[in-house]
C-alpha cells in the first residue's frame, strides 16, 4: 500500500534540476510524477519511478544526496469537494500530512494524489475504513500505462 518515493536534494540554482534528471534518462529510468519545492538555499526533488532501487543507485552514483521516503497514492473523486472528503476522513483521525502532490493522470473519474503522512499506516487504516481507495504500486503502475 504504500509506495517508496525518492527525494533528491539539489542545491538552489541554475542548472542543478538537469543533473539528476540526466542521469534518470541515460539510465532509461522514467518518472512517474514528481515534486520540486524549494527554498532560498535549496531545492527537494521528489519522485516516483517503477524501479525506484535502480534509481536510488543511479542518482547515489552520480553524485546526488538521496533519501527514500514512504507515500501513500490514493484516489480522490475528481469533483469539487472531493479533496476535502478525504481531508476531513485524516483530520478526524489525527493524522498529520506533511505534503501532498498529484499525478498528471486520472483512475476512472478520479484524481490520484500522493501523501506523505507522519503515521501512514494509520492513515491506511482509516482512508480504507471509509471507503477510500488506497492505491497498491502495481495498480499504480498499470494506470500509468493506460
Amino acid at each position: 500500500m504504500k509506495l517508496n518515493q525518492l527525494s533528491v536534494f539539489l542545491e538552489n540554482k541554475p542548472g542543478r534540476l538537469s543533473h539528476p534528471c540526466k542521469a534518470l534518462a541515460e539510465a532509461g529510468i522514467n518518472l512517474l510524477t514528481l515534486s520540486l519545492a524549494d527554498t532560498q538555499q535549496f531545492g527537494i526533488l521528489r519522485l516516483i519511478v517503477r524501479d525506484w532501487e535502480k534509481a536510488r543507485d543511479v542518482l547515489t552514483q552520480a553524485g546526488c544526496v538521496v533519501r527514500v521516503t514512504e507515500v501513500v497514492a490514493i484516489e480522490v473523486a475528481d469533483r469539487p469537494g472531493g479533496l476535502e472528503e478525504v481531508l476531513k476522513v485524516i483530520e478526524a483521525e489525527g493524522v498529520n500530512i506533511e505534503y501532498m502532490y498529484a499525478f498528471t493522470f486520472r483512475s476512472h473519474d478520479r484524481a490520484v494524489l500522493v501523501f506523505r503522512f507522519d503515521a501512514p499506516d494509520a492513515a491506511i487504516k482509516t482512508l480504507q475504513a471509509k471507503g477510500v481507495n488506497v492505491l497498491q504500486d502495481v495498480e499504480l503502475y498499470k494506470l500509468v500505462e493506460q
